[in-house]
């Protein structure tokens, strides 16, 4: 007999595979801030632009990833009542709603939801700066 809480099927899927994603955290980050060093090395080297382009997408890419992370991360702090499946019935959706506004209070998650809008305006910010996708006029 299990000593933990119950948690049905449906979520207990979703709720592992953030773990999962949740402890590759670290490494995505990493591998985010190797993206932009090389991005920022480019740049001062004066790479021409279909290349610093691709570097530039790959940074966003790097970006986007560490940020789902992130994610998943702070979904994993806030615990398995958190997750709604379309499968659910709407009391049990309207539970798991409320139950993710109560966690986003606890002291526990509020560093990853810190970290989770730092991720995401620096990924908006080089999203506005640069171009990460070509423009189709020219």
């Amino acid at each position: 007999m299990p000593l933990g809480r119950r948690v049905s099927k449906d979520v207990a899927e979703p709720y592992e595979a953030d773990q999962r994603l949740a402890a590759e955290y670290e490494d995505r980050l990493a591998a985010a801030g190797d993206a932009e060093r090389e991005l920022r090395d480019a740049q001062a080297a004066g790479v021409p632009g279909p290349e610093l382009r691709e570097r530039t997408a790959a940074f966003d890419k790097a970006m986007t990833a560490a940020l789902a992370a992130a994610e998943a991360s702070e979904r994993v702090a806030m615990g398995p009542k958190v997750y709604a499946t379309p499968a659910q019935d709407a009391r049990t959706r309207r539970a798991a709603e409320i139950a993710y506004r109560k966690a986003k209070a606890r002291p526990a998650v509020h560093p990853w939801t810190d970290e989770v809008d730092r991720l995401r305006t620096a990924r908006e910010a080089h999203r506005l700066s640069f171009k990460t996708v070509p423009s189709e006029l020219g």
